[in-house]
């Protein structure tokens, strides 16, 4: 434990910095995967309107510096790929 009270009031910072964080990442996968179990199942209409949610919340996860550019970028065009597979598919 700290001694400082800068150091405190940082220790009080980043949990609350921490917590915040862990739920944008999580609500980011969570998209992510409903995402992806529609497009295993094969739900081409619901996966394309599906498809501009998840691009937002990983460019807002994006601009709050939770995750790297290049991670994003190689998200969407993975989960671009998967959709026009399963179109080009049917």
């Amino acid at each position: 434990m700290p001694n400082i009270q800068s150091a405190k009031k940082r220790m009080r910072q980043n949990e609350k910095r921490r917590v915040h964080n862990k739920s944008i990442k999580s609500a980011v996968k969570t998209h992510v995967k409903n995402f992806l179990s529609l497009v295993e199942k094969g739900e081409a209409e619901q996966a394309k309107k599906e498809l501009p949610v998840v691009t937002s919340q990983l460019d807002k996860a994006w601009q709050k510096g939770l995750y790297h550019k290049n991670y994003v970028a190689r998200k969407k065009s993975s989960l671009h790929k998967k959709l026009n597979n399963m179109a080009a598919a049917e």
